[in-house]
């Protein structure tokens, strides 16, 4: 072989040598973004109600008659004892008066009757008179006597009646509503006033069908002022109804406060926390996803060599930017975030800076 064949040949061998090591060379390490990811948390559920009392009653009239007297308010506050409402008490009291005169006149006819028998006894006795007459004038005595008797029970009614004509605080309260005017005819059981119990309150709210399983009686939850979110209670779930309203098909909650403030005024605007079920999963940005065709795919990053691996998972569908991850990795795990089209297999990274989905 020629001496510049030679020189030829070696300098091709050597031309090779050099694009062999270009091509291994590895990738440069990359900076990237990454995340440790942690299971999804439970969020909590708001729920808008109100303060109610837990007792209230509705007063009404148990007879008919022309109100004459609502000394009362909305928001008044009420002693016990303290008069509500009156009705036109004429037509009882004269009731109560016709009783009277028939009381006087049994207890007339009772005096009567008691002396003829009495004389009846004292003639037997002598023959003057016959035993027919005797058990006559003490059928009359017996007659007067439950004349009385009658008489006395027909009194007492017309005074309960006269009583009913005016409906008095059977504990002290606050007047939450009215349901009639003075002049106005009201019926037997119409309701004139409402009187609640400020001292003992709880909260209200209307849940929907999917939420009453995870309520329970007893439940604890935390209810807070809509207007300070910063004031909350604890509570205790008290009352569940068993069948959902007809017109927003929802399910009323009554919760028990446990010694609430002062701010929870009857009729107070409130917030309640609802615990929801947790969900499955971990939650990422959505730049984290690497998508080639249907696969979905995530790199974790080896902390310990500083290297990522590609792991196929399964995402949910999700919203505002972020992906759901519900199978295919685990807690405490690295992932990268951002630039995931530009990474290899086995790939060494360096970690800039933690992401929070």
């Amino acid at each position: 072989m020629s001496a510049p064949r030679f020189v030829a040949v070696i300098a091709a061998a050597l031309l090779l040598t050099g694009c062999n090591d270009k091509s291994e060379t590895k990738p440069p390490v990359r900076p990237v973004m990454s995340t440790v990811i942690a299971p999804l948390q439970a969020t909590n559920l708001a729920v808008v109600g109100t303060v109610e009392p837990q007792f209230k009653t509705d007063y009404g009239f148990r007879m008919l008659g022309r109100l004459i007297a609502r000394p009362v308010n909305i928001g008044d506050v009420v002693e016990k004892g303290q008069t509500l409402a009156a009705v036109d008490p004429f037509a009882a009291e004269l009731a109560v008066r016709s009783a009277q005169a028939d009381l006087a006149t049994a207890q007339a006819q009772l005096v009567n009757a008691s002396g003829t028998a009495n004389r009846q006894r004292a003639l037997i006795e002598t023959g003057a008179t016959t035993k027919a007459t005797l058990d006559s004038a003490e059928q009359g005595d017996a007659a007067a006597q439950a004349a009385v008797v009658r008489a006395q029970s027909a009194l007492t009614k017309a005074r309960e009646q006269l009583s009913y004509t005016k409906i008095e605080a059977q504990y002290a309260g606050v007047v939450t509503a009215v349901g009639a005017q003075v002049g106005q005819v009201v019926n037997p059981g119409q309701m004139v006033a409402t009187v609640a119990r400020p001292d003992i309150r709880e909260a209200v709210i209307d849940v929907a069908e999917d939420l009453v399983s995870v309520l329970k009686i007893g439940a604890p939850l935390t209810v807070a002022l809509q207007l300070d979110p910063r004031v909350r209670v604890d509570g205790k779930v008290r009352e569940i109804a068993p069948q959902a309203d007809q017109v927003t098909r929802a399910r009323r909650v009554r919760i028990t406060l446990e010694n609430p403030p002062e701010t929870f005024r009857l009729g107070t605007t409130i917030t309640t926390l609802i615990p929801g079920k947790p969900s499955r999963g971990f939650r990422l940005p959505a730049t984290a996803i690497l998508r080639q065709g249907d696969q979905a795919s995530v790199w974790v990053i080896d902390t310990a060599k500083g290297s990522v691996s590609k792991r196929n998972v399964q995402v949910a569908p999700s919203d505002n930017g972020t992906a759901q991850v519900t199978d295919g990795l685990e807690a405490g795990m690295r992932i990268v975030t951002a630039g995931v089209h530009h990474l290899q297999e086995g790939q060494m990274v360096r970690f800039e800076r933690e992401v929070t989905p």
